[in-house]
C-alpha cells in the first residue's frame, strides 16, 4: 500500500501542528501525574490475578500506568474502549471503572481478528468474573456502517489502542473518527496508540504475506489528519510508548514481533530481542465550542 490518506490532508496537518499543540503539551509527557486514588486502583488492578503472567509480562512494552495517566483516566469517567480484542487493556480498565465509572467495550463482528476474543466469549468471560466485569457495557461498533458509538456526548475518554491499521486498511477510519467525535463529551478525549511508520519513508507496497492490507504501521502525520479532519485537537504527544529497536523492515510486518511472532523460529531470537513495536501515543480532545 502506497498511501493510505490523501497526502494533502498529512501535509496540512504537519504544518498546522504547532499552532494545534501548545507549547506547554509539547514538552516530554512521560512524568504526568495520575490522580493518586486513580493510581491506587491501577495499581491494584496490574498485580491483580485477574491477568495472566503472559499479559502481566507485557508490562515492560505497553506502559499501562504511564500510558493511562498521560491520557487523564480519572476512576469515575464514562470510558469506551475500541476494539478489545484479547481484552489487555479491558482487564485493567474494568476493576478501576467499576464503582464510580463506567466502561463501555465496543465490539464489532467483523472487525476482531484471528486470536482476539469474539463477542460470545467476552460475554462468557464476564460472566465468569462478575467482581470485575458485572458492570461493563458491551456496545456495538459498526463504522463500516456510520453506525453510532453508544450515546451521543456520554464518554469522557475513548481508548483506541493499536487499531487504526485495521480501520484504514478496510477504508472506514473516517467513519470510525466520527464516531469518536460525536461519542464524546465536549472537552472529552481521544486516546490513541498506534504502531508508528517513518515520516521521511513511502509506504511499503502490499504483501500477500501481510495477511492484511498494510503492515501494521501508520505515519503520525496520518492519524493527526484523520482526527483533526473530524474535528478533533491535538492536545499531546508522548514517547512513552517508543521502541528504536523497532526497525519496521519485517516479513509479516508489525506481527512479525511479539507477542505475535507470526514468522515461528525464523529469527525468533533477533524479533524477541527488538520487542514490541515503536508506537505513537497521541492525545485528542474534543472542543468545547
Amino acid at each position: 500500500m502506497r498511501s493510505l490518506l490523501f497526502s494533502g490532508l498529512a501535509t496540512a496537518a504537519l504544518c498546522t501542528l504547532p499552532l494545534a499543540l501548545p507549547a506547554q503539551a509539547i514538552a516530554a509527557q512521560n512524568a504526568t501525574a495520575m490522580e493518586p486514588a486513580t493510581k491506587a486502583l491501577v495499581d491494584t488492578a496490574l498485580a491483580s490475578s485477574l491477568r495472566s503472567d503472559e499479559e502481566k509480562a507485557r508490562d515492560v512494552y505497553r506502559n499501562p500506568s504511564e500510558t493511562l495517566a498521560f491520557f487523564g483516566l480519572r476512576s469515575d469517567m464514562t470510558v469506551i474502549e475500541v476494539s478489545p480484542g484479547g481484552g489487555w487493556w479491558t482487564d485493567i480498565l474494568a476493576p478501576v471503572l467499576r464503582d464510580k465509572g463506567k466502561l463501555q467495550v465496543a465490539m464489532g463482528t467483523n472487525l476482531n481478528g484471528p486470536g482476539r476474543r469474539g463477542l460470545g466469549a467476552t460475554l462468557t468471560r464476564f460472566a465468569e468474573t462478575p467482581a470485575a466485569f458485572d458492570k461493563v457495557e458491551i456496545i456495538n461498533y459498526a463504522p463500516s456502517q456510520s453506525a453510532k458509538l453508544g450515546a451521543d456526548g456520554s464518554a469522557d475518554l475513548i481508548l483506541v489502542m493499536r487499531h487504526l491499521h485495521g480501520l484504514i486498511g478496510n477504508k472506514i477510519a473516517p467513519q470510525a473518527m466520527k464516531s469518536y467525535f460525536d461519542a464524546l463529551k465536549p472537552g472529552g478525549i481521544l486516546a490513541i496508540e498506534q504502531h508508528r511508520w517513518p515520516e521521511n519513508l513511502p509506504y511499503p507496497a502490499k504483501e500477500e504475506r501481510w495477511g492484511y492490507e498494510n503492515n501494521g504501521y501508520i505515519k503520525e502525520s496520518d492519524v493527526i489528519a484523520l482526527a483533526t479532519a473530524a474535528g478533533f485537537q491535538l492536545a499531546g504527544r508522548s514517547e512513552i510508548n517508543a521502541n528504536p529497536k523497532d526497525t519496521r523492515d519485517h516479513p509479516f510486518g508489525v506481527w512479525s514481533l511479539k507477542p505475535n511472532l507470526r514468522g515461528g523460529d525464523t529469527d525468533r531470537a533477533k524479533f524477541e530481542a527488538i520487542g514490541e513495536s515503536d508506537r505513537m501515543t497521541l492525545k485528542f480532545v474534543k472542543p468545547t465550542s
